[in-house]
């Protein structure tokens, strides 16, 4: 049996798709799979069991990535087509089945939106899949004694971006063991996460320094994760990791971190990119004792 997901190009969708893909794949153990996605996803995916083929994908001018993505599959003939991307790609395929998810189609949570468009009821929450590699890369870069606060202080647009000075303050009165900073690749998550670095002296800085694979399996030994809305935000949570998600302009009702010990909170500020500056400490710091089950201290 083969079953074609065609999925996101950006990491957070992609982990909110994962748990879908698991229930897929749980049902049909001897498939072999093919997943297609956008290069930010990729790393998602790449510790998937049974996967075949991961084609990666980018979006082109006048739509011509669906073209070429339709000669690269049409030779096969899929048992089951997912796609999570609401294209007309899933019809110009030869299927068996197909599961066409459409977007904005029914309020609510995302991964709920999916699953149910997929036949779930209740829907999967998302999961990571990780190996035995990245595991053990994790407990050395983990290693220690004490609580460990994760922090994801980046994010894709500036607008999603609580203060550096916010996250410090944060990590002090938490007073955690030790502090592990995460962030993707690249000059702008560097540049968001510098100053959070700098203003903690002592922590662990894994910016840009781990797969998604091996992000996961780090943020899996976090006791507390704190971040703005992103694919890091959604890993944690789905890594099973207490996840607190940090939302301004965003939607928090459709995208907050999905797992089994998760919170969010939003701020009251004003619309644009001075929204998170108006998210004072004292409501993150309750809300993240709170996902503890502890309290604030009077």
């Amino acid at each position: 049996m083969r079953i074609l997901f065609i999925t996101s190009s950006r990491l957070g969708d992609a982990v909110i798709a994962s748990g879908v893909v698991e229930r897929f794949r749980l049902a049909h153990p001897e498939a072999r799979l093919t997943v297609a996605c956008g290069a930010a996803a990729r790393g998602v995916f790449e510790r998937l069991p049974g996967l075949e083929r991961l084609i990666v994908f980018e979006k082109q001018d006048y739509k011509r990535h669906w073209v070429s993505l339709w000669s690269r599959l049409m030779r096969d003939r899929w048992e089951l087509i997912v796609d999570f991307r609401g294209s007309a790609l899933g019809y110009a395929l030869r299927a068996g089945r197909r599961v066409i998810v459409r977007g904005g189609r029914r309020p609510g949570r995302r991964y709920v939106q999916i699953g149910q468009a997929c036949g779930f009821d209740p829907a999967p929450l998302p999961v990571v899949w990780t190996a035995p590699a990245d595991r053990a890369r994790a407990d050395v870069l983990m290693a220690g004694s004490g609580r460990v606060l994760g922090l994801g202080p980046t994010a894709n647009w500036e607008g999603k971006i609580w203060p550096a000075d916010r996250f410090v303050d944060l990590a002090r009165r938490l007073d955690f063991g030790r502090v592990v900073v995460f962030g993707g690749p690249g000059p702008d998550e560097r540049a968001a996460a510098a100053p959070v670095l700098a203003g903690l002296p002592g922590s662990v800085d894994l910016v840009g320094a781990l797969s998604v694979a091996e992000a996961a399996a780090c943020l899996a030994r976090c006791d507390l994760f704190i971040g703005n809305d992103s694919g890091l935000m959604h890993l944690a949570a789905a890594a099973g990791t207490p996840t607190l998600g940090l939302f301004g302009r965003s939607r928090a009702s459709e995208y907050a971190p999905a797992g089994l010990r998760t919170a969010f909170v939003v701020a009251d500020g004003p619309e644009g990119e001075a929204a998170m500056a108006a998210l004072p400490v004292d409501r993150v710091q309750a809300a993240a004792l709170a996902v503890l089950g502890e309290a604030v201290a009077a």
